[in-house]
């Protein structure tokens, strides 16, 4: 399966309109072009506009894709179960999340402002709370991403409970993009 391939829906499916942030039931029948699929999730184009499905709906996109889709996350999934906790490790499973129109991750796209944790509690766990940002204040996809930043971090073995708030002070902007970021989106 290639990125850029024309599939059609074999169910009812609900998706996430991008850049809005709102729920949507895409119907059977609908041809759909993929166009990224990084850190657990699908961006689909339509007739209508990007969408983003979630990995428990991939079999929307019929068996063929749902397998090398799962393949494909399976083989980029950073299992952090036996190393050592650090707050170096909270910023690589931030990595695995991804702006649905960029190609790029979070904490390369510099809208990871702060990381303060807290422990470790009596249970040997530690609490994060995180401050980000996103490219554009009126991006409705705010809630989706800070939430995957948040299940990725809640993933890691000695976390007890990630806070990730959105905060528009500074103001993002390019400059704020990693080398790395500047790197995949071909700016450097």
């Amino acid at each position: 399966m290639s990125i850029s391939e024309t599939l059609t829906l074999v169910r009812d499916t609900p998706a996430t309109i991008i850049p809005a942030g709102d729920e949507h039931t895409l119907l059977k029948g609908t041809t759909v072009t993929i166009t990224q699929a990084l850190g657990g999730t699908v961006t689909i184009r339509t007739n209508s506009g990007l969408f983003r499905i979630a990995s428990k709906d991939w079999d929307a996109l019929g068996e063929a894709a749902r397998v090398d889709l799962q393949a494909a996350a399976e083989a980029a999934e950073n299992d952090f179960g036996d190393t050592p906790f650090s707050e170096d490790l909270v910023w690589e499973a931030m990595k695995g999340c991804f702006d649905p129109e960029i190609p790029v991750n979070i904490v390369d796209l510099g809208l990871i402002y702060d990381l303060r944790l807290e422990g470790p509690d009596d249970a040997g766990k530690h609490a994060a709370f995180i401050k980000m940002t996103l490219t554009a204040q009126g991006c409705g996809m705010g809630p989706v991403i800070a939430e995957d930043a948040k299940t990725r971090i809640e993933a890691l073995p000695a976390v007890s409970k990630a806070q990730v708030d959105i905060v528009w002070d500074p103001a993002w902007t390019p400059h704020m993009i990693s080398n790395e970021g500047r790197s995949k989106l071909g700016l450097s």
